[in-house]
């Protein structure tokens, strides 16, 4: 932890990180924003595990809840059952010149054979893993992909790396984050949009998503840790194709 970035741990439904600050001091997230309460700054979930909801906070839903120092248990919505156990561990990374990255591990190990899902996209939909809500303030932001293009809203592009950099507080920030080879189906697709039109709004909706299910669903099965790894960089300015791309080869070597 650092001054830079809270973890929630103590949150009844989602732990998150929130605030998660620029270099520079800039506020880059936002929790519970009104046209989705359950988006949760800088947090981890799955949409559907064995059909059952722990990404929506409404009618019947599972939670994720710290009961050890790095251990969730993701409990079914019966407020009881737990259906997977969840190791994880962040760690602040200083990488000087404006930036620095927050590591994140997680484990999952399902209790019984779960199917990981997703809604499948239509007009939304896709997600599930790790995501991040920024600022609707957070302006003239734009999505870069490995392969150097910029978009508006990303559909399920797969890319080592997704970065959203825009203008916030009078200065330029952003937030790069990386997937790990290791990953499940990595390169991972990507799903995310930064108009807030998207929900049909007025706005920037600022929506990054890691969306490893956006193909298929995944099988786990019982007593076998399903490893993520990501590294979050957050940095001042606005990065272009190279930096991110030397962030990358810095981590994975």
């Amino acid at each position: 932890m650092s001054e830079l970035w809270t973890y929630n741990a103590d949150h009844r439904k989602r732990p998150n990180v929130h605030p998660l600050r620029a270099p520079s001091g800039a506020v880059l997230t936002r929790d519970a924003p009104d046209d989705h309460p359950w988006h949760h700054a800088l947090w981890f979930t799955i949409k559907y595990v064995n059909g059952e909801n722990f990404w929506e906070e409404y009618d019947a839903y599972g939670v994720l809840r710290h009961v050890g120092p790095t251990t969730v248990h993701w409990i079914r919505p019966d407020r009881e059952t737990v259906a997977i156990v969840d190791e994880r561990t962040l760690t602040h990374v200083d990488l000087g010149g404006g930036a620095y990255a927050i590591d994140w591990s997680i484990d999952l190990t399902p209790q019984s054979d779960v199917v990981l899902d997703r809604t499948e996209f239509t007009t939304w939909g896709g997600y599930g893993g790790l995501a991040l809500r920024g600022r609707a303030d957070w302006t003239d932001t734009r999505l870069l992909l490995d392969d150097g293009s910029e978009h508006e809203r990303v559909l399920g592009t797969p890319s080592t790396w997704c970065d959203l950099s825009g203008h916030v507080d009078g200065v330029e920030a952003g937030v790069l984050v990386l997937d790990h080879p290791s990953n499940p189906r990595h390169a991972v697709p990507w799903y995310g949009s930064t108009r807030a039109a998207t929900y049909g709004d007025e706005g920037w909706s600022n929506f990054l998503n890691a969306a490893f299910l956006w193909d298929a669903p995944l099988d786990a099965p019982a007593g076998v840790a399903l490893p993520f790894r990501y590294r979050v960089v957050v940095h001042d300015g606005s990065w272009g194709t190279d930096r991110c791309h030397g962030a990358w080869e810095d981590w994975v070597g």
